[in-house]
């Protein structure tokens, strides 16, 4: 039998239980907020302080030769250490020159970086280095470091020294230095006078000498800013040591692009792509020639497009000289004005893609021979390919073997047209080369050889070349044709 009072007294502590449970799981909840609350009001250990407070730096390596393809590098990395908040971007350099082109657009990014530059001259900055150098915010100069000598010269033929330059292209080399330095604070007519001979400087440089600074004299000119051995030696002086230093690694697009604007390269690319497209034209359909050449060609112009070379202007340039050729093989008769035209439309194209900003004419003109080498390379190497073609395993998939037999329904001309070898006659359309003649009273196909005959003019066939039938004036004819011109012009110079 249940005791009603014990049932109740067992529910009563029941609910007790259950009620004191979740209080002291809030109390265990609340305690853990506070804790973590005093964590939080805890400044933060030296070492996260340090992570979070360590600046960058970057570091572009300026060395070898100075090309077109490292100007996108400078670009990249600069507008990379802008968006990271770098403290510095500093540029290793160590260069003899380069293209100065190339330096120019170099320059121009440095002047409208984002970021702090410094150059670090280690060795040396000439020629084009030096323009780099000069474009930074603060110069870094190593023990035993030179900076000048910057006056522009043209390249001559391959193994043959320099050639100098035009006057026109000097006072532009020299006024880009100048405006460089004065947009960095410092001594224009000091780095003017590391591109013309003429600028005198009393007590730095003597008229007819080419301005090289030392470190020491660089310093004592206020061209540099201070002096250093290494990258950390510059990080200390700039209050960076310490610094997160990133080093500049070209990506493979970058390496790509230096390779395809390498001048050997970029000729090499030309020649093949130039003789790909010649031998398409030359055989039938569109096969391996065609496709290699065009690859080539759009690996040139890629590569220059991308380093700010090429445009829509030389791609078209391109298209209509190429178009134009191809009118001039297969619609009109020999090499006349059409080729012309298509010959001077390749050359240009190829050749404005491979000068920049800062170009002169003789950059400009070396650019066009390159062009024009690698065109004479090309055509030559067409004559003997398509010559030696057809006995090649591979060309004789390009070369149609197969007969035209008679017994098939093919004939040669008829043996009849043999018969007009010698035959006079009078031309009843005006011949350009091709039109029609009588011929003893037959009107006749002819071509005439080479040259130009009125409608009503005497012809004579002179051969039958298959089903061609070549005709010329009269030897008569055209003796007296002669004298009758030259009386008429004699006459009216009489009158006159």
């Amino acid at each position: 039998m249940i005791d009603p009072l014990s049932s109740t007294d067992h529910t009563t502590r029941g609910a007790k239980r259950s009620r004191g449970f979740p209080q002291r799981w809030r109390v265990i909840a609340f305690g853990m907020l506070g804790l973590l609350g005093l964590l939080a009001l805890l400044p933060p250990s030296p070492t996260s302080h340090a992570q979070n407070t360590r600046k960058v730096v970057y570091v572009i390596p300026i060395d070898g030769v100075i090309d077109l393809g490292l100007a996108p590098l400078v670009a990249r990395v600069l507008d990379e250490a802008a968006e990271a908040g770098a403290a510095a971007v500093i540029l290793d350099i160590n260069t003899f020159g380069g293209r100065v082109d190339a330096a120019v657009l170099i320059r121009d990014a440095l002047l409208h970086a984002k970021v702090p530059t410094v150059a670090f001259v280690n060795k040396r900055a000439i020629s084009a280095g030096a323009l780099i150098a000069l474009a930074a915010e603060k110069i870094a100069m190593a023990d035993g470091g030179t900076i000048g000598a910057a006056t522009p010269v043209a390249m001559g033929a391959p193994g043959a020294a320099p050639l100098p330059v035009a006057e026109k292209t000097v006072s532009y080399m020299r006024k880009e230095f100048g405006a460089t330095a004065e947009a960095r604070k410092r001594p224009p007519l000091l780095a003017e006078a590391m591109v013309d001979t003429d600028v005198e400087i009393k007590g730095v440089i003597d008229k007819g000498k080419l301005l090289t600074l030392t470190t020491n004299e660089a310093m004592q000119h206020k061209l540099a800013d201070f002096r250093a051995n290494s990258i950390d030696a510059v990080l200390q002086s700039l209050g960076l040591a310490g610094a997160d230093v990133r080093h500049a690694v070209p990506t493979w697009a970058e390496a790509l692009v230096r390779f395809l604007t390498n001048p050997v390269v970029s000729s090499l690319l030309m020649t093949v792509g130039i003789l790909g497209v010649i031998t398409e034209i030359r055989t039938p359909g569109f096969g391996i020639p065609g496709a290699i050449g065009l690859s080539s060609l759009g690996l040139f112009f890629w590569g220059h497009w991308l380093v700010q070379l090429a445009g829509f202007e030389e791609l078209l340039l391109l298209g209509v000289g190429l178009l134009l050729l191809v009118v001039e093989v297969f619609v009109t008769a020999g090499f006349g004005i059409v080729g012309i035209l298509g010959l001077g439309a390749l050359v240009g194209g190829l050749g404005l893609s491979l000068v920049g900003a800062g170009a002169t004419w003789e950059v400009v003109l070396a650019g066009v021979w390159q062009v024009v080498l690698s065109l004479i390379l090309a055509l030559g190497a067409a004559l003997v390919l398509l010559r030696f073609l057809p006995r090649l395993r591979f060309g004789r998939r390009l070369v149609l073997e197969s007969g035209l037999s008679a017994k098939e329904g093919y004939a040669s001309a008829p043996e009849t047209d043999q018969g007009w070898l010698g035959k006079r006659g009078t031309a009843v359309s005006t011949l350009r080369p091709s039109g029609v003649a009588d011929l003893g009273g037959q009107r006749v196909d002819v071509v005439s050889d080479g040259e130009f005959i009125e409608a009503g003019e005497p012809i004579e066939v002179v051969r039958v070349d298959g089903n061609r039938v070549v005709v010329r004036r009269p030897h008569a004819e055209s003796t007296k044709s002669t004298r009758s011109t030259k009386s008429t012009k004699s006459t009216l110079s009489t009158k006159e």
